[in-house]
């Protein structure tokens, strides 16, 4: 199908500007950091990060969904833009001024009174990252997918690189009694240099973007900004809702826990959750895709039909990829370079299946934006959240961390209910759901086997498990064609 291939072709190239510099953060900055921290160190990045997954929600509200259905509802496309931008700047400096201005109590709230720099550090980061949003949209509606993947990258690059001249290579100069930055290194600043290295990264992506910034006529709309907020309103506690079932565990980790040392258990759960998150990427990378190409075949006659075949596909390489990542798992967890922080590994095909389950979620969101529903979006989110903070409080203190990763499980394949369920009655769509269990079915049952099997020769164990992704995906081609019709040219 014509539509699939097109969909294939732009998720793929927002792949470099998704994937590939996630993957440049995976491939060297969480090996890096898991060699030079130790695990409470390593638990500061991973909690403190997982606040700005959740902060950064509340700083755009929804914008980037309301930029897209009010661009395509409408056709002043420039008074969208400059509403949408000019709204978030706005909201933004508010949120630098006070957080800034409260930063004792912040600091004190988090556990962190000793590190509030970081916490500035953290605050720069959110606002600029929020503030471009809204370009990084912009670019994605004007099909600009390769100006979008530069710039992600650029800054990916940037970031590395302050990374290994704070913390590698000026330590190392230092040794020789050399220096290239001076006074204004401290070595006892530590992990912060974490953030500032994202701060001026995140800084340099804003000034590459000026162009997009600069050209909006600056003016908002009142009238137009109050109706992209009743629509985005809801969004923004979905996306709260959504943000909770992805990083509470991260962030309550280390207050519910039962250890003498609960930072250490975050890093080490932080770590193994990191090689989860390569399906996660593959989730956002689809997800950049998705969205305009949705909201475009919204009108059409066969919109539904391209929808429910998009699914299927989506599931078959989700799949494939969920089996790649946990068969090979012997070769993923040196993405992990200190084996002081490899203890969380079997969590990994628990959160990578819940990632998994998160993708099928986001496809079926489409009816109840579509149709201007987005209320429905906040009540299922908000299900999923309840059920994430039930979990975690309630099992963790006994299970441990396994409890976090069995709540994503959870309260993702509830919301997948609700939303199928809800969908019937408003905005019906006719997805192959035998189908799509079957191959889930037999996805899981695989890695549950093959988790049993125990090998002798890293040789062998690779060799059978391709054989086993192999078999796999050729079941998918021998049944839906589902290889080849990414790559057949249409007649």
């Amino acid at each position: 199908m014509k539509e699939i291939n097109k969909l294939a072709g732009q998720t793929l190239v927002y792949g470099l500007g998704t994937i590939v510099p996630r993957f440049m953060n995976y491939a060297v900055l969480t090996p890096f950091y898991t060699w030079i921290f130790d695990r409470a160190e390593y638990g500061i990045i991973t909690e403190l990060y997982a606040y700005m997954v959740l902060m950064l929600i509340v700083l755009t509200y929804g914008m980037e969904t309301a930029f897209f259905r009010f661009t395509q509802k409408t056709n002043n496309n420039k008074d969208v833009y400059s509403t949408a931008l000019l709204s978030i700047v706005i909201s933004s400096a508010i949120f630098l001024l006070f957080f800034n201005l409260f930063i004792d109590d912040v600091a004190g709230i988090l556990g962190y009174k000793d590190q509030k720099m970081y916490l500035r550090l953290f605050a720069i980061i959110l606002a600029t990252d929020a503030i471009t949003a809204i370009p990084f949209a912009k670019l994605r509606r004007e099909n600009k997918a390769l100006k979008f993947s530069i710039i992600k990258i650029v800054n990916v690059v940037i970031t590395i690189g302050l990374v290994f001249i704070f913390l590698k290579v000026e330590p190392s100069l230092r040794e020789q009694g050399k220096s290239i930055l001076g006074k204004f290194y401290k070595p006892e600043f530590g992990v912060g240099y974490v953030f500032l290295a994202n701060a001026l990264g995140s800084l340099s992506m804003l000034i590459m973007l000026l162009k997009e910034i600069i050209s909006i006529h600056f003016r908002i709309d009142g009238a137009l900004w109050k109706r992209m907020i009743k629509y985005s309103m809801p969004l923004l506690i979905s996306g709260l809702g959504g943000s909770i079932n992805d990083a509470l565990d991260k962030m309550i980790l280390r207050r519910i826990v039962d250890s003498d040392n609960p930072l250490e258990v975050v890093g080490e759960y932080g770590a193994s959750y990191k090689i989860a998150v390569l399906m996660a990427l593959f989730i956002q990378m689809y997800r950049y895709a998705m969205e305009p190409f949705f909201f475009a075949k919204t009108e059409k006659e066969d919109a539904k039909d391209v929808y429910a075949y998009v699914m299927k596909y989506f599931v078959v390489y989700a799949l494939i990829l969920f089996l790649v990542i946990n068969l090979y798992i012997s070769g993923f967890k040196y993405i992990i370079a200190g084996s002081h922080l490899r203890g969380g590994l079997a969590i990994v095909p628990i959160v990578s299946m819940g990632y998994l389950l998160f993708g099928i979620f986001v496809n079926l969101s489409i009816w109840y934006k579509v149709k201007d529903l987005t209320k429905y979006g906040a009540y299922l989110t908000i299900l999923g959240a309840l059920i994430t903070i039930a979990m975690n409080i309630v099992l963790v203190p006994v299970y441990g961390y396994m409890a976090s990763a069995w709540a994503h499980i959870a309260c993702y394949g509830v919301m997948i209910a609700g939303s199928y369920l809800i969908s019937r009655k408003y905005y019906p769509i006719k997805y192959p759901v035998l189908s799509i269990s079957k191959y889930m079915f037999f996805a899981v049952a695989i890695v549950i086997i093959i988790s049993y099997i125990k090998y002798n020769n890293i040789l062998v164990e690779l060799g059978v498990n391709t054989l086993v992704i192999s078999g796999f995906i050729a079941y998918a081609e021998y049944k839906d064609k589902a290889i080849s019709i990414l790559i057949k040219k249409e007649k």
